[in-house]
């Protein structure tokens, strides 16, 4: 036997390999993108403002698969586009969709949608109030647009929602909230 063929059997044999490992590195990558991009995405939650549903630290899964089949509902948990910070995420709770009215008593705290008032669990009693300081100049009642979304924070007394900033577009939204994955003590669904 020639010696030179022997040295090239495990030099193909590396390489080959080594071609092996970067396809399969490539096809990890490109699947997570893609599972990020149509299927869900992670988030850290920064603040306050969805608490005690989602406390500060949390771990959410926003999955996007539900919305190619239905369209965005009442009381859905949403991520979307922050409509005065480009790239930054928000999550709040769809209080009204397009064609609704929205309302909100300063006197008694309660949000009313469509002349109904809301029970609202989720926000452990604590009363909703407009916002003076609003940059959208929100007057109540207000009818969202079609094809806008009226978002609110769980947590009513800590949360730049629509009463600060407006109805945001259907579009903006980039998931349903469906999954606190850390910490375990918090782990669960969203609802």
């Amino acid at each position: 036997m020639d010696s030179g063929q022997h040295a090239d059997r495990p030099r193909s044999g590396f390489l080959r390999t080594l071609l092996s490992l970067v396809g399969l590195v490539a096809a990890v990558i490109i699947l997570s993108q893609a599972l990020r991009a149509f299927v869900f995405q992670a988030y850290e939650i920064p603040s306050g403002s969805m608490e005690t549903t989602i406390m500060t630290g949390d771990m959410v899964f926003s999955e996007k698969v539900s919305y190619y089949f239905r369209d965005v509902e009442q009381g859905d948990i949403v991520t979307f586009q922050d409509p005065l910070s480009p790239g930054r995420i928000l999550i709040k709770r769809v209080i009204a969709t397009g064609g609704q009215t929205v309302d909100i008593n300063d006197g008694d705290g309660l949000v009313y949608v469509d002349g109904v008032p809301l029970d609202e669990p989720y926000t452990n009693g604590l009363p909703s109030y407009r916002l003076a300081n609003s940059v959208a100049n929100v007057t109540y009642p207000y009818t969202v647009p079609e094809g806008e979304l009226w978002v609110m924070g769980d947590n009513r007394t800590n949360s730049q929602d629509s009463r600060y900033f407006g109805s945001i577009d259907r579009d903006s939204v980039t998931g349903r909230g469906a999954l606190i994955y850390w910490p375990l003590n918090d782990f669960g669904l969203l609802e």
